[in-house]
């Protein structure tokens, strides 16, 4: 696993490339992950694939709560469709925040 130190491009290969596809960079500036450094961002892109699926099923959580408000059966249903609709975008944007953390701090490529 290699890191471009200008972009910050992960690449999972053998050897550095002789430059990066991303923004060019020559070879030189490619650092070699391994042990731990290799290790947070396995473990960061497994994170965050889960957060994906968490944002895709808050996604269903958000439609299934709007048929509910559309039925709109009696105040209690409502209310409680509602109030999952509004958590779930909550949920939905804070993994999406959290995923944007690991982005900028490079632990995924």
């Amino acid at each position: 696993m290699w890191k471009c130190e200008v972009c910050n491009l992960i690449l999972d290969v053998e050897e550095a490339p002789e430059k990066c596809p991303r923004c060019g960079a020559p070879k030189e500036k490619f650092m070699e992950l391994t042990g731990e450094s290799q290790e947070k961002v396995e473990k960061s892109r497994e994170t965050n694939a889960l957060l994906m699926e968490l944002c895709e099923l808050m996604e269903q959580a958000e439609n299934i709560s709007e048929e509910g408000i559309e039925i709109n059966l009696d105040p209690g249903c409502l209310a409680l469709f509602k109030q999952a609709k509004e958590q779930a975008n909550v949920l939905k944007q804070s993994s999406k925040a959290e995923i944007e953390v690991h982005v900028g701090k490079g632990k995924w490529g």
